[in-house]
């Protein structure tokens, strides 16, 4: 009886580093990192185990820490929009691109934002806070605000926290609602947040004045108009007369 031997192909070290990589991201991308196995990048590759070692000597906690690096690039440049057309709109895409990475990446988004896992260290806890300085970045950068005051700031924040929340709660109830009414949604909660924080903040008045000025009837924000002006007739009683 004959024996089948393993043949490899001969690679360049980036070239097959670049491979390996790529096996171990599919496996990142699709398992939770405890049930991902060094055996398992390998075999994915179509390579030995030593071999691996030989191109990630760290093994495991190395390979997950660069997938997740790969992660964090593709998902910070989710952020990156053009600055055209209404800002609603142009957060609607970003949405759009965010939840599409998620959709694809179920499991290594959400080891990357829950974090916990057997491979977790502060290096990738770092890397998750890239993300969130990322997302904040891009918004005040659409806002006109790159140096904002405390209380923008917060808000900006706390958005982009809601939507990492909201992610997740989605992933675990099974993709629903739809990721494009999700993303809406969540656009339409963008507005609303700078319009009440607007009626506090000197600073975020201005921002979301500008802001509002670029919007149209037709874009996310002025289909929200459209949508809460019925419901002015409700809250005419809390208005004190002139």
């Amino acid at each position: 009886m004959s024996g089948t031997t393993r043949t490899y192909t001969r690679l360049s070290v980036e070239k097959r580093r670049t491979q390996l990589l790529g096996a171990a991201i599919d496996l990142f991308g699709h398992r939770r990192p405890e049930d991902v196995s060094i055996d398992d990048v390998a075999s994915a590759a179509g390579v030995s185990r030593p071999l691996v070692y030989r191109y990630f000597p760290g093994g495991k906690q190395q390979l997950y820490e660069a997938a997740m690096r790969n992660s964090v690039d593709e998902l910070t440049q989710c952020f990156t929009e053009p600055a055209e057309g209404a800002p609603s709109q142009r957060m609607s895409n970003v949405l759009d691109r965010y939840f599409a990475y998620v959709d694809e990446h179920d499991a290594a988004y959400s080891a990357l934002m829950r974090g916990g896992s057997v491979v977790d260290t502060s290096r990738t806890n770092a890397l998750v806070d890239e993300v969130r300085r990322a997302g904040t970045e891009q918004v005040l950068l659409h806002l006109g605000a790159p140096q904002p005051g405390p209380r923008l700031a917060m808000m900006v924040r706390s958005w982009i926290a809601s939507v990492e929340a909201v992610s997740l709660t989605w992933l675990d109830e099974g993709k629903r609602p739809p990721a494009r009414e999700l993303s809406g949604w969540l656009a339409d909660h963008f507005t609303g947040l700078l319009l009440v924080t607007a009626s506090s903040d000197p600073e975020t008045a201005a921002v979301a004045a500008k802001a509002l000025a670029q919007e149209t009837p037709d874009s996310p924000a002025g289909r929200l108009a459209n949508r809460t002006v019925s419901l002015a007739g409700h809250v005419a009683h809390l208005v004190p007369p002139d």
